[in-house]
């Protein structure tokens, strides 16, 4: 759910399906191990409210981030829903479910099930969503590579549409892929340069073995933590189906989204797409932080003592472009939210 926090008793009644991220986060210094125990707790414990930052030098990106974070106040997003919160959600909590060993448990399992059973294991967000983040990214591709850019008042088309191939030779990123099944979606949508990473390596191996049995063999699998990032390819569409909503749930979460954006703006290409789908974040949360994260990047790029191999361009790195509105919505203490958002930036 997306940016409204509902007590057990009332969420069962309009949530059906309890949402968790996708892997992703890597635990700062030592390895944790998760017992079964554990991981059910930190799965029912699934929500949070973070801080929010932005670029930084790579050298520093940890001890910066976590200086930044001492006047937080500057980057924190304001919410449209915040009547029902206390003022201990303005906090991170910290979570199993953003250690790297609950993850490698937890695919552990996924993988062990699927070679025993065929199971594909769990779907992040519902199979329902993700057709939907599919389908929507692709109608969002086709209106981009014909030339006209939708925004907050353009709704892309939903209709039948000239298609203009340009966009199915996209290359495409999703991190924090997990089993991979976004990454088959979009296949389906006639995407064809894909790349999904995970800091999982039990996430790879069944994301690969789903992707040989299903027919998707051409889809490229990489070993690879996106606030450590060993890719030097930049992305026309960089995908991210809960991530960044896992990398809060760290002890160190509020640092580690500041390190989330310094990379993701180092790996989407320029006049490229990221595309966030949150369960934590609302739409005009998300977008707050990213205005944060751009500003941040303006006062870096102009202090004189920025590094000289530091990209130098002023130009605010992202810019809202578009989010779905057709996930359900419902009122729940005033104010109306849905359990899920999908938000469009433009990499400029």
């Amino acid at each position: 759910m997306a940016g409204i926090r509902l007590a057990p008793e009332e969420s069962s009644d309009l949530i059906q399906h309890q949402q968790q991220p996708p892997p992703q986060l890597q635990q700062h210094g030592g390895r944790e191990v998760a017992s079964d125990d554990e991981r059910s707790v930190a799965a029912d414990s699934w929500s949070i409210k973070s801080e929010y930052g932005s670029t930084l030098d790579d050298e520093q990106r940890h001890a910066d981030a976590a200086e930044a974070l001492s006047s937080a106040a500057n980057f924190r997003a304001a919410s449209d829903y915040s009547s029902d919160k206390d003022d201990s959600d303005d906090e991170a909590e910290a979570s199993m479910l953003g250690l790297q060993s609950y993850w490698d448990a937890a695919y552990a399992d996924e993988l062990a099930n699927f070679r025993e059973h065929g199971h594909t294991g769990e779907i992040w967000f519902g199979a329902n969503v993700m057709d939907v983040v599919a389908s929507w990214t692709k109608s969002l591709c086709i209106e981009i590579s014909q030339g006209h850019i939708p925004n907050h008042v353009d709704e892309t088309k939903s209709g039948p549409t000239e298609q203009d191939d340009k966009y199915l030779s996209w290359s495409v990123l999703d991190i924090g892929t997990g089993n991979g099944l976004l990454l088959q979606e979009l296949a389906k949508q006639g995407f064809s340069d894909l790349t999904g990473t995970d800091y999982s390596e039990g996430a790879i191996d069944l994301a690969r073995s789903l992707a040989d049995r299903d027919g998707f063999s051409n889809i490229k699998f990489l070993v690879d933590d996106v606030l450590e990032t060993k890719l030097e390819r930049k992305f026309q569409l960089v995908m991210d189906k809960g991530t960044l909503d896992a990398i809060g749930l760290h002890p160190d979460g509020a640092v580690k989204r500041i390190m989330y954006w310094d990379s993701v703006a180092k790996l989407a290409a320029s006049g490229g797409l990221l595309v966030i789908t949150s369960c934590n974040s609302t739409k005009d949360e998300l977008v707050q932080e990213v205005e944060n994260f751009n500003q941040r990047w303006i006062e870096m790029t102009e202090d004189p003592n920025t590094p000289k191999d530091q990209e130098t361009c002023t130009e605010p790195p992202f810019q809202y472009l578009n989010h779905v509105r057709t996930y359900p919505t419902f009122m729940f203490g005033g104010s109306v939210g849905s359990r899920v958002a999908t938000v469009a930036f433009l990499r400029n």
